[in-house]
């Protein structure tokens, strides 16, 4: 079994409140900073576009939106991306709280390898 990854570290740099308040809403969705911010890349190429409206308007962010329409659209976009990897068979990303770590499962359930070898054994991601 080939255990090499395409991962690479990306290093990004926030204000220190706005990092919090992101974190404080990933953990409620039971996702990590390094999960959320591979759901939107994956999202955006997927779209080929930022997924949500970008404008520049004085309106300020997310063009009047609340933070509860922006977590309802972000919970959305997650949802639809693991419906569609589903119903394609596709092995899908999810995170246990209790153990800070991300998995695959499969879509009979398992969390195993599939039986195509889409699957993987163990954990996908560390929590940061």
């Amino acid at each position: 079994m080939n255990t090499q990854t395409n991962d690479v570290r990306v290093t990004v740099r926030v204000d220190k409140n706005l990092k919090s308040s992101a974190e404080s809403l990933f953990e409620r969705l039971g996702l990590n900073m390094t999960t959320a911010f591979n759901v939107f890349l994956r999202k955006a190429v997927d779209e080929n576009a930022i997924p949500f409206p970008v404008s520049a308007k004085p309106a300020g962010f997310g063009s009047g939106l609340s933070s509860d329409d922006i977590s309802r659209a972000f919970i959305g976009a997650v949802n639809s991306e693991t419906s569609k990897k589903a119903k394609q068979g596709l092995p899908v990303a999810r995170y246990d709280k209790a153990a800070k770590r991300a998995y695959l499962e499969n879509a009979d359930g398992s969390t195993g390898a599939s039986p195509d070898g889409r699957g993987l054994r163990g954990p996908l991601l560390q929590g940061s």
